[in-house]
């Protein structure tokens, strides 16, 4: 015997409960991008959302679980897509991969998300910054999701430049990493100081020159500091 249709505008009480989740994350996720960690309250979300705190409570284990389940997420498919960038990058580049190419390969494609990805990404973004400068949970978070895919980055870094130093590699992905997230925490700043001739927001513009300069910072670090022959 065929099931009845369910009556149209009715949702099952797992559709309910997934509907309910993902507005209490989103919600959260502007929170959190506009205020950060610690200026957020679960009453905080509840009242933007209409709803008594306690029904936050009932699915989430107090704001860190909160936080940590925004940050989840969305984080996974951002270390995946990295990945398979490097992956298909050291494909092809084989013996030869060059500094550019490498740093083209792990942050345009991020980039990408948060042009095409809409107004979650961008919080996300934010998000990604805040965590990435904190020191604590922070950078147990980092450890916990971007070290073995950014050590695969230096590796294949170390590649392109043999004889460098180790240290200048972490060293200039420290700098590079800095720049990358200040981009991303759209602070609104580079407006003000060009006059509204650069846009904190305009995420194009910054793909189009970041891997150019961050590439030309690696390799002048490198040839200043590569032994004089002879």
């Amino acid at each position: 015997m065929a099931a009845e249709p369910k009556p149209e505008g009715r949702r099952t009480r797992a559709e309910q409960r997934a509907a309910t989740v993902k507005l209490i994350l989103d919600t959260s996720e502007e929170l959190f991008a506009q205020l950060g960690y610690f200026g957020v309250t679960i009453k905080d979300v509840a009242d933007r959302m209409g709803i008594h705190p306690a029904l936050i409570h009932y699915y989430f284990d107090g704001k860190r679980a909160l936080f940590d389940a925004v940050f989840q997420r969305r984080v996974d498919y951002a270390v995946v897509t990295r990945t398979a960038a490097l992956d298909e990058y050291e494909a092809s580049a084989g013996d030869h991969p060059t500094v550019e190419g490498v740093l083209r390969a792990f942050y345009e494609g991020a980039f990408d998300i948060y042009i095409n990805g809409g107004e979650g990404w961008r919080n996300f973004g934010r998000i990604f910054a805040q965590v990435n400068n904190a020191p604590g949970y922070g950078a147990e978070a980092m450890d916990t999701y971007f070290d073995p895919l950014v050590l695969r980055l230096i590796s294949l870094l170390h590649k392109a430049l043999p004889d460098a130093e180790p240290e200048d590699l972490f060293w200039s992905f420290q700098f590079t990493s800095g720049a990358y997230t200040l981009i991303l925490s759209r602070t609104g700043r580079i407006d003000r100081l060009s006059n509204n001739l650069c846009a904190s927001e305009d995420f194009e513009a910054a793909r189009e020159r970041f891997v150019t300069f961050m590439a030309g910072g690696f390799e002048a670090l490198y040839k200043s500091r590569k032994p004089k022959a002879g």
